[in-house]
């Protein structure tokens, strides 16, 4: 008979948000695999736990999910924790998760905290239809194409971010989304936890010399109706001919400018074509 996974949520930061079921999961399971051994480990000796830990992350889940598949089908039950929150949620997890499902190993889930629900429940901004983001790409241009892309969404969006990238996504969001309110929420649940409602324009004034301290989660407000031209003719031309200087194609710079501006691509196009 085949084992189980078990999806078990872990602390956010305050190790006593750490559920009597989980740490019975943890307790009950003949392994745990982490994405993050050492950490893992720490949470273990704090709560008295001595349990086999194998290492399963973005960069070996190919090798280490068949593997513990294979243990699963053997019957031994397997707790699978990330460092911080649900495990398969903007998480390697996932793959395992659909490793077991279709090997028909039962998966079974021991919820815990969630740095994004969290978040979006300080926020203040409206929470009945949000969308989780994510982590931006660290590539200029798929970090671009992401954020063109909700250019119209309406819901309260929800993104991750390392304190050494805060600057720059913060500038990215001001320049393609243009100005809305934002509620930036770092080192949640952990000593210094704070929520600063704000706008994206003040937060990329704050941290201009501020220095970015923490985990943060962003919580950014939807659009406010049809996107509408932000800009004139002549900007949206200056910023297609500083994209086509960078290396990309008039078109698809004409079609950025127009992403950005609400300018129609056409008007933008000619007007370039026209400046050259």
């Amino acid at each position: 008979m085949a084992g189980k996974l078990l999806l078990v949520g872990t602390p956010i930061g305050n190790l006593g948000d750490l559920s009597p079921r989980a740490l019975e999961a943890l307790g009950q399971a003949d392994f745990i695999a982490a994405e993050d051994t050492r950490v893992t480990l720490k949470l273990l000796t704090h709560f008295g736990l001595k349990k086999p830990v194998v290492s399963y992350y973005e960069h070996n889940k190919s090798e280490a999910g068949p593997r513990i598949v294979e243990r699963l089908l053997t019957g031994e039950t397997c707790a699978l924790v990330t460092d911080a929150g649900m495990p398969a949620v903007s998480d390697p997890g996932e793959d395992l998760a659909r490793l077991c499902h279709e090997a028909g190993v039962p998966v079974l889930a021991v919820p815990g905290p969630s740095a994004a629900v969290t978040a979006l429940a300080l926020s203040g901004l409206p929470t009945g239809r949000f969308t989780f983001e994510g982590f931006l790409s660290v590539n200029k241009s798929a970090r671009f194409e992401h954020l063109d892309s909700l250019r119209g969404e309406k819901r309260t969006m929800v993104f991750y971010e390392a304190p050494h990238k805060l600057r720059q996504t913060l500038r990215d969001m001001l320049e393609v989304l243009g100005d809305r309110e934002l509620a930036l929420c770092r080192e949640l649940t952990k000593l210094h936890e704070e929520t600063v409602r704000t706008t994206l324009a003040e937060a990329v004034r704050r941290y201009e010399t501020e220095e970015p301290r923490g985990e943060y989660v962003l919580v950014l407000a939807g659009a406010r109706g049809e996107a509408e031209a932000t800009a004139t003719l002549e900007e949206a031309v200056d910023l297609a001919l500083r994209l086509r200087e960078e290396g990309m194609s008039l078109k698809d710079a004409a079609k950025r400018a127009s992403q950005r501006t609400g300018i129609s691509r056409n008007d933008v196009y000619d007007g370039a074509l026209k400046r050259k």
